[in-house]
């Protein structure tokens, strides 16, 4: 089974994982919009990135698993706005690519990690920790998000076993 795992955003990752190991990780493919260049995801790019590793699976299951986000205190109007957006497109994309999705709220798969209450930077470390053939893409305080995407996909893998 091909499980992608997602943090979605703009500042998300896409994580593509096989049979309990990492395949490949990418940065949420972004591009530049408007006057002020703001950063908005690249949906054309995200359903190529989808396409492209999905046909090499040959009629093998494939499982979507987005962190289900939500609003969150203390963040302005404009990029709630955007983040939600971003989800949208990410659901949006999954459906007419007709995939299953599943829906995975960060307090259960950090739960799971035992990461509530950490730092941002914790499931980096975890993510080394589990998958150390990989710790060279998780190099960089910023890969934390990469290794969200990691863990929603482990997660996955190891609490939702499929018949079949």
């Amino acid at each position: 089974m091909l499980i992608i795992g997602i943090d979605p955003g703009i500042s998300g990752s896409i994580c593509f994982f096989e049979d309990g190991k990492i395949l490949d990780v990418i940065e949420m493919p972004t591009m530049a919009e408007g006057k002020k260049n703001k950063k908005q995801v690249n949906g054309s790019q995200i359903y190529n990135e989808i396409l492209k590793r999905i046909t090499k699976t040959k009629n093998q299951e494939i499982r979507i698993v987005i962190e289900q986000v939500s609003a969150m205190p203390g963040q302005g109007v404009t990029s709630m706005f955007n983040f939600g957006q971003s989800f949208g497109i990410l659901k949006g994309i999954c459906s007419a690519m007709q995939l299953p999705m599943y829906f995975v709220r960060p307090a259960k798969w950090k739960k799971y990690f035992n990461l509530i209450n950490s730092e941002k930077d914790a499931s980096r470390t975890k993510a080394i920790e589990i998958f150390p053939y990989f710790s060279q893409q998780l190099s960089k305080k910023k890969d934390s998000n990469k290794a969200d995407a990691i863990l929603i996909s482990s997660f996955y893998h190891e609490t939702y076993k499929i018949d079949g």
